[in-house]
């Protein structure tokens, strides 16, 4: 498709190839070499399309750029070392948000001349000036955008983060001598007098919506949002605007599902993709890949100069190295940590707020499992029974003679009617793990105890079973019938003090490889999403809320092993001494190895 532009046919643009590697469009690049801004050299891991090449009627204005730029550098910093200094945007800054957005204009059905981009999204790692990004397109869109009347708002979810917002805002409004004069800094607002424009902070859709008519609006921190009600309500207040513009800056999320962050991201990488186009909508995410397994893919190391560098857009200026190698240093250590650092650091999104065991690792340690061979074995059983409606699971722990190791096996059961909810969770794997016994499936719409019970006592004749530890809740009916059925049932606390030592071994025998476990992949889904919590004294147990999604194989996991770890301590005890025999008593004459011959 042929574009309209104002590019001069003199000015060498870098190849191709280059353009497409660092993913810059020949506007922009015409654009940051004839105002004497360097290319960046970090591109983002996904980009949408720019306007231009989605909407013919859409042209390159560099002078609406030069514009937002003068505005930014007429700003001052407020903290650190680059206090009192302008805010001079980096070139990255310019290159994947600044012109792209505000560069590409179209005419409306008046005639008059208006921005393309209406959604802004950019996702980044933490120290990469995404505050003074916020703060200087809210300023602008306030005060410099030839609005009338503007209003513009940042969404917050809480008081508290509303003030955190609006706060460095405001900062630059009062210490910036170029912008004092023209805007008054209240409480909770910032007026621009001419134009009667004001920035605001909205924390509730009923705020958004009370009067509303919005020209500007800032989403800090998308996935700290947990309903989408504020966000939606923003974006629907602009529809009176001519050239309105909604800017959603965060970093990556936890990996919780159907949130709307998730549903946005899902939709940037979309739009990066080219399985759906949308002009007005804008977005860059900054990552050093799509996820663990990816890195792993290119090479990467997560800890090494080059990850950081691919995530962090910034690097060497802000964040610096060395916070970025102390960070790194942490996550090394405590695998506590490592998830935080994926997330915050690397752009990378996690499945649970606190990672614990890296799939690496549990890959690493699936080994062979041969169920077969495993016939007459010693073996300890977990349930996990979770409510009618979803994914119930079974542990068998087989104790390797003589050592501190384990053969394992899982049994999984669904609903039927529930598996479409559950394929759409695990974007298809669902119905593969089906198909392939992986998960059984048991008619209707809640779970069979019968197939559970049926299933346990078909494995209680192959396997020599000793004890089947349960969670209390849920499990009644199914542990009563295994009682009556004579397996010894052992009522096993979730609390931290009791699942403290069996998630630790886990996490020592995953990574020593003592923990044979078949690759079963439904388990490796689970252990995927596990989050655990911890207390002051850094004991730690499965954390069921901020997983990101059904963990009930990992708590069938901790109940088999705590059975079988209490067992073998047991074992090792020495016996205990029985008493001297009263005078008289002549008990002991009549055991086999003491008999009198006479």
């Amino acid at each position: 498709m042929a574009r309209k532009t104002t590019r001069s046919p003199e000015v060498q643009l870098p190849p191709q190839e280059e353009l497409k590697r660092l993913k810059l469009s020949p506007e922009v690049a015409h654009y940051l070499i004839t105002r004497g801004i360097p290319l960046p050299t970090c591109p983002p891991l996904f980009k949408t399309p720019e306007p231009g090449e989605l909407l013919a009627t859409a042209r390159f204005d560099g002078e609406r750029v030069d514009k937002v730029i003068a505005a930014f550098r007429r700003l001052r910093h407020t903290q650190g070392q680059w206090a009192g200094r302008p805010l001079n945007p980096d070139p990255w800054q310019v290159a994947y948000i600044l012109a792209p957005v505000f560069g590409w204009v179209k005419r409306n059905r008046a005639r008059r001349w208006v921005r393309v981009v209406r959604v802004l999204y950019v996702e980044v790692p933490r120290k990469n000036g995404k505050t003074t990004t916020c703060g200087g397109i809210a300023i602008y869109l306030t005060a410099a955008d030839g609005e009338q009347g503007a209003q513009v708002v940042a969404a917050a979810t809480t008081a508290d983060q509303a003030n955190f917002v609006f706060a460095p805002i405001k900062q630059i409004a009062e210490r910036s001598p170029a912008l004092k004069p023209y805007v008054k800094a209240l409480a909770k607002k910032i007026i621009h007098k001419a134009t009667g424009s004001y920035f605001a902070v909205v924390s509730s859709a009923a705020d958004a919506q009370h009067g509303a008519n919005i020209h500007g609006a800032v989403v800090d921190e998308l996935h700290l949002h947990k309903s989408p009600e504020l966000v939606e309500a923003i974006e629907t207040g602009t529809g009176s605007r001519e050239q309105p513009l909604v800017a959603k800056i965060t970093t990556a999320d936890d990996g919780k599902p159907n949130t709307i962050y998730a549903r946005t991201r899902k939709r940037i990488e979309e739009l990066a993709r080219r399985v759906i186009k949308h002009p007005a909508t804008y977005g860059v995410v900054f990552a050093a890949a799509e996820s663990e397994e990816h890195l792993r893919e290119l090479g990467l190391d997560p800890f090494g100069t080059e990850a950081m560098r691919r995530a962090n857009p910034g690097f060497g200026i802000s964040p610096t190295q060395e916070y970025l190698e102390t960070k790194a240093s942490e996550a090394r250590q405590d695998p506590a940590a490592l998830a935080t650092y994926l997330r915050l650091h690397l752009g990378i999104r996690t499945k649970q707020v606190t990672k614990y065991i890296a799939l690496s690792d549990w890959d690493t340690s699936a080994g062979l499992v041969d169920e077969a061979a495993l016939a007459g074995r010693r073996a300890h059983g977990g349930l996990d029974l979770s409510n009618v409606e979803d994914i119930t699971a079974l542990c068998w722990v087989f104790p390797e003679a003589g050592g501190d190791s384990y053969q394992v096996v899982w049994r999984f059961w669904l609903p039927e009617d529930q598996l479409k909810v559950l394929n759409k969770r695990t974007a298809g794997s669902a119905e593969v793990w089906a198909r392939e016994g992986w998960l059984k499936l048991t008619p209707g719409n809640v779970i069979d105890n019968d197939a559970i019970v049926k299933q346990i006592d078909e494995d209680a004749q192959k396997f020599r079973v000793v004890t089947v530890g349960y969670d209390r809740w849920g499990a009644t009916d199914v542990v009563r019938r295994l009682g009556d059925g004579g397996l010894t049932c052992v009522p096993i606390s979730q609390g931290i003090a009791s699942m403290n030592e069996p998630l630790k071994s886990t996490l020592r025998l995953v990574k020593g490889g003592r923990l044979l476990h078949g690759g079963n992949p439904v388990m490796r889904w689970m252990v995927d999403n596990l989050a655990v919590v911890s207390d002051s004294s850094g004991n730690v147990k499965p954390d069921k809320a901020n997983s990101g999604d059904k963990i009930d194989g990992v708590s069938a996991l901790m109940n088999a092993l705590k059975e079988a770890m209490a067992v073998q301590e047991a074992e090792k005890a020495p016996p205990a001494t029985a008493p001297a025999p009263p005078p008289g008593d002549d008990r002991n004459l009549w055991r086999p190895s003491e008999r009198l011959t006479i």
